[in-house]
């Protein structure tokens, strides 16, 4: 059977023009291989230099600060952090508050404490620094485990590199209203065409500096419904949004939890949105936001943009920091 040229030529077109929307539907259902791949076509490695140790904060410029600013009409502040609780739902004790002795001595001048926080985790609002995770031994833009990890802290990527504070514009993706729920289901992961909805419904359009914040509704969850397993059972990002933010070129990703679905729906890797982010492309998290107040005062406005102010602990070598964000309208 002879096959003409003109036919050859057709097909190929044909599957080059279809490639990438079979991708794309078929992105939901991702491997271990996949996440390997995007480490690498999404990687932002050598593209500040090779000694970059901020990441995408990189992207929040002058210019990006200055329109950040003039988003403040009102002058209303809003705290984006949850208050500090001395239980975690899984029962362990991250935050110790202790009143020192010389508080209750009648002839003190004043009352001390002393603070003891193991901020990582579920409970504690805090940033992730680009030190926090590694991938097959490697951190942000190339950087070995070997080189950063010491006893005395992170040598290279650590919290301290952000102590100039984050002022950029954010970005509510307030996903229980998409959909008409007061939080999101155990089971529910979030994809780029969610994203994308809440885009056009909250009018609009993330750019590149911004920080995208995600609530699921976890609080308002955790009062409705007690205390569940989180790693088995919490809405957040699919991996497949990954490519999303790398396209849109954010400069900071936080969430009302630890951002990732939990189950990650992604076989062999446990948290791949955390690991792509802060390992591939180099942005910070955000992690324990507690967005409910914020939520109501974007509702309220029919505003779901505002300035953004995160002023990390500025500790040498640390690999994140406890934060309280501000959101001002």
């Amino acid at each position: 059977m002879r096959v003409s040229r003109f036919f050859i030529i057709t097909q190929l077109l044909v599957l080059t023009i279809t490639a990438p929307i079979i991708f794309c539907r078929s992105s939901k259902n991702l491997t271990s291989r996949d996440v390997d791949k995007m480490m690498s076509s999404l990687s932002n490695w050598g593209r500040w230099g090779k000694e970059d140790q901020l990441g995408t904060i990189n992207l929040i410029t002058p210019e990006k600060r200055q329109k950040a600013a003039a988003l403040v009409k009102e002058g209303i502040s809003v705290s984006m952090a949850h208050n500090v609780i001395k239980v975690e739902q899984d029962g362990s004790a991250p935050f110790e508050h202790t009143m020192l002795p010389e508080s209750f001595d009648p002839d003190s001048l004043g009352a001390s404490d002393q603070y003891s926080v193991k901020y990582h985790g579920f409970t504690t609002t805090h940033v992730d620094a680009l030190c926090h995770f590694f991938y097959k031994g490697k951190a942000y833009n190339n950087f070995s485990r070997d080189e950063i990890i010491t006893k005395s802290g992170a040598k290279k990527l650590s919290v301290d590199t952000l102590k100039d504070g984050i002022f950029t514009r954010a970005v509510l993706m307030d996903m229980p209203q998409l959909w008409g729920m007061d939080y999101l289901p155990a089971d529910k992961a979030i994809y780029p065409e969610d994203l994308e909805a809440w885009e056009k419904k909250a009018g609009f359009q993330v750019s590149s500096g911004d920080a995208i914040l995600i609530r699921t509704g976890r609080w308002a969850r955790l009062k409705a419904e007690g205390s569940w397993d989180i790693m088995k059972g919490s809405a957040g990002l699919h991996a497949s949004c990954l490519p999303w933010l790398k396209e849109r070129d954010v400069a900071i990703v936080g969430s009302d939890l630890a951002l990732d679905v939990m189950p990650s729906r992604v076989e062999g890797v446990l948290l791949p949105v955390h690991m792509v982010l802060i390992v591939g492309m180099g942005t910070p998290i955000l992690d324990v936001l507690d967005l409910e107040a914020v939520s109501e005062a974007s509702n309220s406005r029919k505003r779901w943009e505002f300035l953004l102010t995160v002023s990390p602990l500025a500790v040498g070598g640390g690999t994140g920091s406890p934060l309280n964000p501000i959101a001002t309208f």
